[in-house]
This record gives C-alpha cells, structure tokens and sequence, in this order.
C-alpha cells in the first residue's frame, strides 16, 4: 500500500516520538549538578591539607549559602519576586479608565502595556464590585486567588490572565495578541 504525503508525515512523527529516539546526553539541570558535585569532590579532596575547624566551617558555610539560595528561590521572597510584586502603580483609576488605556496601548502596538492595562481594569472592576477589598500591594497572584475563590466559576480564568500578565511583565516573554484577548475576555466575563 502506498502512502500519501500526510500519511507519511504522521507515520514518521509517530516513529520519532518513540523514547528510543531521545538523547542520553544529559540535560543542563544535570550538567549543573555534576559540575557542583565534582567541585564538592575537589573540595573534599583539597581538604586532607585542612584542619578539621577549616573544613567544618567551610562545610558550614557551604550549607549555609544553599539553604538560603534554596530559601530565596522557594520561599515567600522568591515566590514574591516571580509573583510580579504589586499590580497597581500609584496612579488611581476606575476600571474604565484601564480598559481605555488597555485599547489605546493596544491599538499603538504596546501589547505588554494592553495585557498589564486590562488585568489592572479586571482588578479594579473587582474592587469596585466589591469581590475584592481594595488594598495596596496586592499581586496578581493573589487576585487569582481571593478573586477565584469569591467567583469560583472563573478561577482558572482568573488564574490565567495572572499567568498572562506575569509571563509578559515578569518572565520575559512577549505579549501575543492572543494573550491580549484572552485577558480582554476574563474582563467582560468579569463584568457579565
């Protein structure tokens, strides 16, 4: 039997997913441990010229500086440097004010300044509401939060414009027009 392009096409895809197919080289991640791992070695085997107080306070010192990597990264500052800190600026405006800023940036192009506009009117629209108290220092993820647990029909909406403006304005990622929408949409169910 002959097979067609497409046909073709799926067969091979289908072939190449195969976990045959993967490399055993080893990821970043794991390059990153072995390189620490055989520093660690070098260390301990530099330290037979120690004293015993060197390479104990050494150890100590080691242990110290990931437990607070490991805390900065994990704990309540990291998840707050990656939560996008506050979601409001000092300026005060209603939610109808961030919608027309939203399409204004919007319509010049500025697709990060219309994602961070409309998540700030979703916001607003919800304080003004009454869903959320207005409070300053709020972060997107905890509107997410509080906001869907008071709506919980549109929680994973909710939690997906947060993602949305957290990508654009935290993780470096560029606004797409369909995140744009997608924020634009949680506002009118927001409104509805």
């Amino acid at each position: 039997m002959d097979l067609g392009r497409d046909e073709a096409r799926e067969a091979a895809a289908r072939e190449l997913s195969d976990p045959a197919y993967v490399s055993d080289d080893p990821n970043p991640l794991e390059r990153a441990i072995d390189w620490v791992l055989e520093r660690l070695g070098e260390l301990f085997a530099g330290a037979g010229g120690m004293s015993g107080f060197t390479a104990v306070t050494t150890l100590v010192a080691l242990a110290v500086v990931v437990a607070v990597v490991i805390r900065l990264r994990t704990g309540r500052t990291g998840r707050a440097l990656r939560s996008g800190g506050e979601v409001f600026g000092s300026a005060a405006l209603t939610a109808a004010e961030h919608r027309e800023a939203a399409e204004k940036a919007a319509a010049a192009g500025d697709l990060a300044e219309a994602v961070r506009e409309r998540f700030r009117a979703v916001v607003r629209e919800l304080e003004q509401r009454g869903v959320l108290d207005a409070r300053a220092g709020r972060t997107v993820d905890e509107v997410a939060s509080e906001a869907g647990a008071a709506l919980p029909a549109l929680a994973d909406d909710l939690r997906g414009a947060a993602v949305q403006f957290d990508d654009v304005w935290y993780g470096g990622r560029p606004a797409t027009e369909e995140g744009y929408r997608q924020v634009v949409s949680v506002d009118g169910k927001v409104r509805g």
